[in-house]
């Protein structure tokens, strides 16, 4: 099989869809990478490296798409690559459709086999492929929001962790998964007083134990998010509903009761984000404020730490890529965690949070493999 790797669109996304290691692998197994030309540059990684691991170089975004029998992406396609989309081509990479139905359209047009990343899922219910970026996010979130609170960047001018005699910053998380927990991790280390608040006693539980008791844990209810929100200096979504839209928990009469110059970092905003005002911004011009509330909705945070996030996410995709180019129809019967990743196959939607979120009919992707 041809597994072609183009060169991320998405503004300042400078992860790639892989690494060298990773291009041996799938040579050993006798496939073709293709990559290219320039891809790897925002990960540190030159086209002679790739060269040298095995994989061919393509001039062009075209020529990959054009050759490819599976691409391989770290972002979805942005409207300019929908042209480049071959009918009945599989790809692989992170998708977040719920909110995208004009993608979804175009994914069911060409009849693509859409594996998302973010919908592969253990028996336990845990996303390994979505984990290592959920990681790299929750930290980034904390980091990211006390640049904002700085004065001069629009905020209240308060330092997370105090110093002696001063009052800290304090920071409310919605959402215990991954996200959530990161960011705790990185608050608590700077000194804040962190807040999480979860749907779901048994992992407030977790968290109360990790924490050893340091952190606040609240269940979630309006009354809560509402209460915590005026409280705090920095709000976090982190709530995720794996293949739907995220819900929304922050409503503008929330966001009313916030203080000014309070900074809300909304890291669901790839499946829409928590609250009514929440909509995607970039890298370049990453805030906005509504109610007196910086508002930070980049939908490719780890896109800025690409030697981290590159490598993170190489180590967790490699596995089902390679599963998937030996032979993808087997690949999905033999795999119930990776079946669970196909969101459009051959024009029908597969992944039922992805059909509800589009007001389409789901078909069950054992139906179509028979």
């Amino acid at each position: 099989m041809i597994v072609g790797i183009p060169k991320e669109r998405k503004n300042n996304e400078y992860r790639v869809g892989i690494v060298p290691s990773g291009v041996e692998e799938l040579t050993r197994d006798g496939h073709t990478v293709l990559i290219e030309t320039g891809a790897g540059l925002g990960s540190g990684i030159s086209d002679d490296e790739f060269v040298s691991a095995g994989a061919r170089i393509a001039s062009s975004a075209r020529e990959v798409w054009e050759a490819a029998d599976l691409v391989m992406k770290v972002k979805e396609p942005l409207p300019e690559e929908y042209d480049l989309l071959q009918e009945g081509q599989i790809l692989f990479t992170f998708l977040h459709l719920a909110p995208l139905p004009e993608l979804g359209r175009v994914l069911l047009e060409r009849r693509i086999r859409a594996v998302a990343y973010e919908t592969i899922q253990l028996g336990d219910g845990s996303l390994p492929l979505l984990a290592p970026m959920s990681q790299v996010a929750g930290k980034m979130a904390v980091q990211l929001g006390a640049a904002f609170l700085q004065r001069e960047r629009g905020g209240m001018g308060i330092l997370l962790g105090g110093v002696p005699g001063t009052k800290h910053g304090r920071i409310v998380i919605i959402g215990g998964g991954a996200v959530g927990i990161n960011a705790a991790k990185v608050a608590y280390g700077l000194g804040a007083e962190v807040v999480i608040i979860d749907i779901n006693h048994a992992r407030l539980s977790y968290i109360d134990d990790v924490f050893d008791g340091k952190v606040v844990t609240l269940m979630s209810n309006r009354r809560n998010v509402r209460e915590a929100a005026a409280s705090c200096d920095m709000l976090v979504g982190a709530v995720l509903v794996p293949g739907a839209k995220a819900p929304r928990l922050v409503d503008r009469e929330i966001l009313r009761g916030m203080k000014p110059g309070s900074v809300f970092v909304d890291v669901a905003i790839d499946q829409g984000g928590v609250s009514e005002t929440s909509r995607p911004t970039s890298h370049s011009d990453p805030v906005y404020e509504e109610e007196g509330v910086i508002h930070y909705c980049v939908p490719n945070i780890p896109g800025s730490v690409p030697m981290t996030s590159t490598y993170a996410l190489t180590n967790v995709t490699l596995p089902y890529c390679r599963k998937l180019a030996s032979g993808v129809e087997e690949a999905l019967r033999a795999d119930p965690s990776l079946a669970k990743g196909v969101n459009t196959w051959d024009g029908h939607v597969t992944c039922r949070p992805v059909a509800e979120a589009f007001g389409m009919e789901w078909t069950p992707l054992e139906r179509l493999l028979g």
